[in-house]
């Protein structure tokens, strides 16, 4: 069978990251991307210039993506589950995208402007659960602890439990 000759860059930075999630840094490689895609690895190193270009682009596409999934939630009208600040990351976690979010925010701080889009982000996001009443800066670093977590099998690990034990 043939390779393809044109993948559009989301499903290319969609494999990368898929890749990153399955296997870590060292997984992603141009073979690695190619067998994956299809497109040859010429076509790939053509496009993004280097192995670094491929990732920064790809982590860049990671942050447009849940920056959408943000936006779509702080948009949507709220019902009453959607006025606490449980109810919004609920919310949220079903906006986001399939993507390695603890990959791609550690990869992210060895860039200015990937950490800032990560700093954005987070102020965003707490700036919605403040106008829900609740310790926001808190809730979100629960939030966030509970999609380090669920990859290594913390299944079990409930925001809405751990929050009430914090007080």
């Amino acid at each position: 069978m043939a390779r393809p000759r044109l993948l559009p860059d989301s499903q290319v930075f969609a494999a990368v990251l898929s890749l990153l999630a399955a296997d870590g840094e060292k997984g992603v490689t141009f073979s690695s991307v190619s067998r994956k895609t299809g497109l040859a690895g010429a076509s790939l190193v053509q496009r993004y210039g280097g192995l670094d270009g491929m990732m920064a682009a790809s982590l860049a596409w990671g942050w447009t993506e849940f920056e959408a999934a943000l936006e779509r939630t702080v948009s949507k009208p709220q019902g009453i589950e959607e006025r606490t600040g449980h109810g919004f990351l609920k919310l949220l976690a079903e906006e986001m995208p399939d993507l390695p979010l603890c990959a791609i925010l550690a990869l992210s701080q060895r860039d200015a402007g990937l950490r800032q889009r990560a700093q954005d982000w987070r102020q965003r996001v707490e700036t919605a659960l403040s106008t829900r009443g609740e310790g926001a800066a808190m809730l979100f670093a629960l939030w966030m602890g509970q999609w380090l977590w669920e990859p290594m099998g913390g299944k079990g690990f409930k925001l809405k439990d751990a929050a009430k034990r914090l007080g």
